[in-house]
């Protein structure tokens, strides 16, 4: 493959100690190199010209004909030009913490007093998770109830191991991720005082935020939580009642905790198999990272409040190939292989938290569960939306930080 911006970008950045805000430089995606050998490949790669078992249903698998479909779209109604242009369009930079270069966007409200918002994706999504959302969140809202209003000055960074950031350490945990991104908000940016936003593993590391600098860390919301989600008999013996929403949301937890735990072994234990099996195959990694879309998303996406489409998870499975980060990527879950905690405990901080439940998400935790581990101000129920919030149902999700924001603004 060609020389990656993930390495230019890594070339281009002071190296030394900790960052202060003068090593902070710009950056502009710049794949496109790398686009002839991703088509050629993706082109001439052969798939079954029928499903060896027809009536295997979801649970054993991406069907054919939905990858025969993304393949034909890849290589005859995709342009990775226009996809970048799109992706540039926001202000990124990558700046030095120590041994780390660390790629963010950073796009600013002109409202000098807007919140400080730490957005922090997980796997297998990227920065791309949240980009339906930035825009709108740095421009000035007015709650009609209290006709207060809110911005945001929005900092979305890629985690290491994920583009455009450099490798982490294969002993880094998101405990080390947790510290890196509170330096690139505080030491970096220069903000004393932050909310945050996790999903995925971004709520785990978010979480470790949330417990750690509660100096800093002044309000949280979650989507995820990295503690062990209850099962049904665990609710019911808590005399719990679950109302329609949640009981759909329960039978998608067990579903994804008995049925949905084949790709977290094998990046857990076996990432270089897979990692290395899959890094110069971008069919391959569509089907691997195109079914979990699929699987953990709204049955309606695509439709309106919804912005994933087969183009969404084509742009996503381009950056990891391009970029490749694809085997780093899977490498989150072999230096974390313990991600949930089984011990339902409130953190030290008076930070205040806000939950985000949509229906169709692969975990569920009620609202009882989750105000044993923060301070929660409000549970937040959505009929619409799954494991990928900013695309899934954004303006449910903003509406969600809004609330959050305009409570920061009041208490900070």
């Amino acid at each position: 493959m060609v020389l990656s911006a993930l390495f230019l970008a890594f070339l281009s950045t002071p190296i030394g100690g900790a960052s202060t805000r003068s090593t902070v430089q710009p950056f502009k995606v710049d794949l496109a190199r790398g686009v002839p050998h991703l088509q050629t490949l993706v082109k001439n790669t052969n798939l079954p010209t029928e499903p060896l078992y027809p009536d295997a249903g979801p649970d054993f698998g991406l069907d054919l004909a939905t990858l025969r479909e993304w393949q034909t779209q890849w290589v005859n109604g995709y342009d990775w030009a226009t996809q970048e242009a799109e992706l540039n369009e926001f202000a990124q930079f990558t700046t030095t913490i120590g041994d780390q270069t660390v790629h963010f966007i950073h796009e600013e409200s002109q409202d000098k007093n807007a919140v400080p918002l730490l957005l922090l994706h997980g796997w297998p999504g990227t920065i791309a998770e949240f980009l339906p959302i930035i825009k709108p969140l740095t421009q000035s809202w007015t709650d009609p109830t209290t006709g207060k209003n809110i911005s945001f000055n929005l900092v979305v960074p890629s985690i290491p191991g994920f583009p455009f950031s450099s490798l982490p350490p294969q002993n880094w945990t998101n405990v080390q991720f947790a510290g890196l991104f509170n330096t690139l908000m505080t030491d970096v940016l220069g903000y004393s005082k932050y909310a945050l936003h996790g999903t995925d593993w971004g709520g785990a590391i978010g979480y470790n935020m949330y417990e750690s600098f509660n100096t800093s860390v002044r309000a949280a919301s979650f989507a995820l939580i990295p503690f062990l989600p209850p099962s049904p008999q665990d609710i019911a013996d808590n005399n719990i009642t679950l109302n329609a929403l949640e009981n759909v949301a329960l039978q998608r937890a067990t579903d994804w905790l008995t049925l949905d735990q084949g790709y977290f072994q094998e990046q857990t234990f076996k990432p270089n198999d897979i990692g290395l099996a899959l890094y110069d195959n971008p069919v391959g990694q569509l089907a691997w990272i195109g079914t979990d879309f699929v699987r953990w998303s709204d049955p309606r996406a695509g439709t309106g409040p919804s912005t994933l489409n087969s183009t969404t998870i084509l742009n996503i499975i381009t950056l990891f190939y391009l970029s490749g980060t694809f085997q780093s990527s899977v490498w989150q879950y072999a230096r974390n292989p313990n991600p949930f905690r089984t011990d339902y405990t409130k953190p030290a901080t008076d930070a205040p938290m806000w939950f985000s439940f949509f229906e169709y998400n692969n975990l569920f935790w009620p609202q009882e569960y989750v105000a044993k581990v923060g301070n929660l101000i409000a549970y937040k129920e959505h009929d619409f939306g799954g494991h990928f919030p900013g695309l899934d149902n954004p303006p449910a999700f903003i509406e969600d930080l809004r609330e959050m924001g305009l409570y920061f603004a009041a208490n900070e």
